[in-house]
């Protein structure tokens, strides 16, 4: 999972740190508002505490960039953190996920003065036989790769703060993405894919230091209890100090080589993720979910704070907490509501058959480090529910999500809660209310989710073992550590299968389903995901019983002695890329090529959908614009699916390239006739919406004809 990180922990994480050096037309989704003047609403009291004006700006200007290009020699490694799961992980103190149990990790081997080539992909129907994924040559940064209908643009090695820290979540705004790590976030100019420019690096330890963007405002969540109110190293070794910052720092990025801390606003329980939500009809403001998964803190350090069961209606658990952003006056931002969707939900189900093998994982793990003993606890809290981190009391359903996914076109939200997926309606974001929730002996920690275009499917990913471990072997069940697909049904959840990524990874490779996102290709559910050291997988859900890979990308691990931490920490789709978090590696960016699993054309119309900004928590809608290539993408499915007759087929491309070659009323007159002629063959089709779909692409393009 995104490593969750627990206070002691924390401490030591960061202070290794310390001695150290995610337009044609688009989507649907409101392009965010400058942060304009707008009249600003009372800030809510309650639980915001302000602390930027006694904070110093830490931005450092960025030197080298260094897209394939020499790095400094590192002096040392932060060591990854551990994931909520790891504590009951055999793997995670073999990982040396920085937890002061096992050996650190080694630092990174300087460059190579010449990065080498990535593979060329495999282009094909089939899947590669046998699968080159098997047996990649380990290296951190000359293991061997495999590709399939994918190709690696480029590998951007992390430099100055960034370098040895653990990188974790993406966002984008424009041509920049922002990449967070544990020592603060990076800014990259990505408008040249090849050569990626590191323009900014903002240091700010934390974790998991996950971003998101709205305007020109930059998100970042904190939950490590060291994490300073000055940004600086060192950690807060006072129990209660006002010195803290757990919850959202904000960052006015108005000029994105100088961010600005406006303000940071303080919760209960820290944000270990964030989902930034819009509320329909209001331009004003922006608000943010709070996702916290730590111990609660005392109240002498944030009035307020108090830890309970759920039947305490003051308890800081059980809770989301929703914050208000003013886009005038950002400074304002403030809790301002608390809405208990936990309540009542039944503890998440247990497997015994897997329970067992992670007891027997830690028994041989405590051997081999000579701590008899160190199992103990079992498998508590495998399945992810109430145990709540110091929460006492018998077990309860889960008191918090790890992600919550906000899909705004529909009305509602997934969020993936630890041991249950719930379903939410959130028509009114500030006032979120539970419809549905599932529950799944398979699933060990639902950790994010995703919705269908068309809001008809959701799927919730699970990561099992936290994100530190091996959960991708040939010994570890495809339906364990993989993701859920669900279709929703009167607002009912309906399970339909399984998807993981099919290839078996080493014991020396953390692997899980992770972060991903759907890639806009028309008249399919498409999607790509990070497996952390399992690569990524692309892969194909619209069929939710029968889900495909179609592509890949692979690298041997890290390290061929031991596991250490690295792999995709998110990998997601943004204005024709795919842009890649590499825990220990830096920033990569992909590119598909034209398969028979995926045309020329599906790829071109994907590239229509053009993004202002992305957040992957912050799921926008699909929109394409009218186009050619549209109107050919879904003709090649047509053929691949055998939906409608061939020599339809072959007539209708015919009339779209004769329409192509006209002008104005003529091409508007062809293109009519066209849409007329694929409506009348509709009722004979194999695939009579997808050929009605078809129609009306091409009546929308004579529409759009001047």
């Amino acid at each position: 999972m995104r490593p969750i990180v627990t206070g002691a922990l924390c401490a030591a994480v960061l202070a290794a740190s310390a001695l150290l050096p995610a337009a044609c037309a688009s989507s649907s989704g409101t392009a965010p508002p400058a942060a304009a003047p707008a009249a600003a609403p009372p800030p809510a009291p309650a639980t915001t505490s302000p602390t930027a004006s006694a904070q110093p700006p830490r931005a450092e200007t960025a030197t080298t960039p260094a897209a394939q290009r020499p790095a400094p020699s590192p002096t040392g490694v932060a060591a990854p953190a551990p994931g909520a799961e790891a504590a009951a992980d055999p793997f995670a103190a073999a990982a040396g996920r920085g937890r002061g149990r096992g050996n650190p990790p080694p630092p990174p081997p300087p460059l190579p003065a010449v990065m080498p080539r990535p593979p060329k992909p495999i282009v094909s129907a089939a899947p590669p036989t046998p699968d080159p994924r098997v047996g990649l040559k380990a290296g951190w940064w000359d293991a061997g790769a495999a590709a399939w209908n994918m190709n690696l643009v480029s590998t951007t090695p992390p430099t100055g703060r960034s370098l040895g820290a653990t990188h974790s979540d993406l966002a984008f705004t424009g041509k920049y993405t922002i990449q967070g790590h544990y020592n603060g976030f990076d800014m990259y100019d990505i408008s040249n894919a090849e050569e990626p420019v590191l323009v900014q690096q903002y240091v700010c330890p934390a974790s998991q230091n996950d971003v998101s963007v709205y305007g020109n405002l930059l998100f970042m969540s904190s939950e490590a209890p060291n994490s300073r109110a000055d940004c600086g190293f060192g950690g807060v070794p006072d129990p209660v100090s006002k010195e803290r910052v757990r919850g959202i720092r904000i960052f006015d990025i108005s000029d994105i080589k100088k961010p600005k801390l406006v303000t940071s606003v303080q919760t209960c329980r820290g944000s270990h993720t964030h989902t930034v939500a819009r509320q329909a009809g209001d331009k004003d403001n922006v608000y943010i979910y709070i996702s916290g998964t730590s111990s609660v803190r005392s109240a002498e350090e944030l009035p307020g704070c108090q830890d309970g069961g759920r039947d305490d209606p003051n308890s800081a658990r059980f809770r989301l907490e929703v914050i208000k952003v003013p886009l005038a006056t950002p400074q304002n931002a403030a809790v301002v509501s608390s809405p208990r969707v936990f309540q009542d939900l039944p503890v998440a189900p247990r497997n015994a058959e897997r329970d067992a093998l992670a007891q027997r994982e830690r028994e041989q793990q405590a051997a081999q480090r000579g701590q008899a003993g160190a199992g103990a606890g079992g498998a508590a809290g495998a399945a992810g529910g109430g145990r709540g981190r110091g929460n006492q009391g018998p077990p309860t359903g889960p008191n918090q999500c790890h992600d919550i996914t906000l899909y705004s076109d529909v009305g509602l939200a997934g969020g993936a809660c630890a041991g249950l997926g719930l379903l939410l309606d959130v028509r009114d974001v500030t006032n979120p209310k539970r419809i549905e929730f599932a529950a799944d002996q398979n699933m060990s920690f639902w950790h994010s989710a995703t919705f269908s275009n068309d809001g008809r499917k959701v799927l919730f990913s699970d990561e099992w073992g936290g994100g530190s471990a091996p959960r991708c072997r040939d010994t570890d069940k495809p339906e364990w550590g993989a993701n859920a697909i669900f279709t929703i049904e009167d607002n009912k959840l309906k399970f339909r299968s399984y998807y993981k990524l099919p290839a078996p990874q080493t014991a020396q490779e953390n692997c899980v389903a992770h972060n991903g996102s759907l890639i806009p290709v028309p008249g399919r559910d498409v999607m790509v995901q990070g497996w952390y050291q399992g690569g990524l997988t692309v892969f194909d859900w619209t069929d939710p019983d029968h889900p495909k890979e179609i592509a890949f990308y692979d690298r041997g691990p890290v390290a061929a002695e031991r596991l250490v931490s690295g792999g995709s920490w998110s990998a997601y789709w943004y204005n024709g890329l795919i842009v890649s978090s590499e825990i220990a590696r830096g920033l990569d960016i992909y590119e598909l090529v034209p398969s028979p699993l995926l045309s020329a054309n599906e790829l071109a119309a994907a590239k229509t959908v053009k993004m202002t900004y992305y957040n992957t928590q912050d799921q926008q809608k699909f929109v394409w614009p009218p186009s050619f290539v549209l109107a050919r993408a879904y003709l090649d499915q047509l053929e691949r699916s055998a939906g409608l007759a061939a020599t339809t087929i072959a007539s209708a491309r015919t009339a779209l390239s004769n329409a192509e070659r006209r002008s104005g009323a003529q091409r508007r007159t062809a293109l009519t006739q066209l849409a007329a002629q694929l409506t009348s063959e509709a009722a004979s089709a194999k695939e009579q919406d997808k050929v009605r779909t078809l129609a009306a692409a091409v009546t929308d393009l004579a529409t759009a004809t001047k």
